[in-house]
């Protein structure tokens, strides 16, 4: 339960904090947290990219 929390505050800081502000934040919450947080959203765009343009027929 205490994972999907720091996910929900860095979610949180993504939408209403400036870039320095966040970037302060995801180091509070910790770099392995943080570097998950980035690997997962990359992850999300690219899959969405290729549901939009091909992905499979």
């Amino acid at each position: 339960m205490k994972k999907y929390s720091s996910l929900a505050l860095v979610a949180i800081f993504a939408s209403t904090l400036t870039s320095c502000e966040l970037v302060e934040g995801i180091f509070k919450a910790g770099v392995w947290t943080g570097i998950i947080v980035v690997v997962v959203v990359l992850a999300l765009i690219i899959w969405l990219i290729s549901k939009v343009f091909g992905g499979r027929n």
